[in-house]
């Protein structure tokens, strides 16, 4: 049951805050546009694009060179626009709108996820998230079985036991659907082979 809720739990705080990290400054699809331009090589980048797509970004990347190659706030400009087209149609291949770019520091489980990755072992976070899930999933139900016990007192405790019902239901059903149902951050485009090589 613990692993279950681990990997239920993953699952949905992944979907929104993945989402978030990728257009930041200092997240995953900027580092590798960094990268890609230091080396003049747009493979790096091209990763975080659909297949076809790798035209538009091979084109940008091609300007963004050229454009560099006048230096000081030119070189600034050309970098910062890559950084942008390239998170745009990231963005876009998943169906995501583009927001712009933002700064500061991601949120603690990105960073913690990054840590993990780095490392090779995601068990210790996993662990901790699943410890949390299990609590949470624990103290709702606790939550609605107290009101169901005065739920035939009143009506107005009836209403509360029907309003906790619902947010214990939506909150586990929303977490299973996350590992089973429909794909969150372009997980279900990146499975079928998505971005680019």
């Amino acid at each position: 049951m613990k692993k279950i809720v681990m990997a239920l739990t993953l699952a949905v705080l992944l979907s929104g805050w993945a989402s978030a990290h990728c257009d930041t400054m200092n997240g995953p699809v900027v580092k590798a546009a960094r990268e890609a331009l230091a080396k003049g090589d747009p493979k790096g980048a091209l990763v975080w694009v659909q297949a076809g797509d790798g035209a538009l970004i091979k084109e940008a990347f091609a300007k963004a060179l050229e454009v560099r190659k006048l230096g000081g706030r030119a070189a600034e400009l050309a970098d910062l626009w890559f950084f942008e087209t390239l998170v745009r149609v990231h963005r876009a291949g998943e169906g995501e709108p583009y927001t712009g770019l933002k700064t500061g520091e991601p949120e603690k489980i990105i960073s913690d996820l990054d840590a993990a990755i780095e490392k090779g072992d995601i068990s210790a976070l996993a662990a901790k998230i699943g410890r949390h899930a299990e609590e949470k999933i624990k103290e709702k139900f606790e939550t609605l079985r107290l009101a169901s016990k005065e739920a035939p007192q009143s009506m107005e405790k009836g209403r509360a036991y029907v309003g906790e019902y619902v947010v214990f239901m939506h909150y586990v059903e929303g977490v299973v659907k996350s590992v089973h149902g429909g794909a969150h951050h372009g997980v279900e485009k990146a499975e079928k082979g998505g971005h680019a090589d």
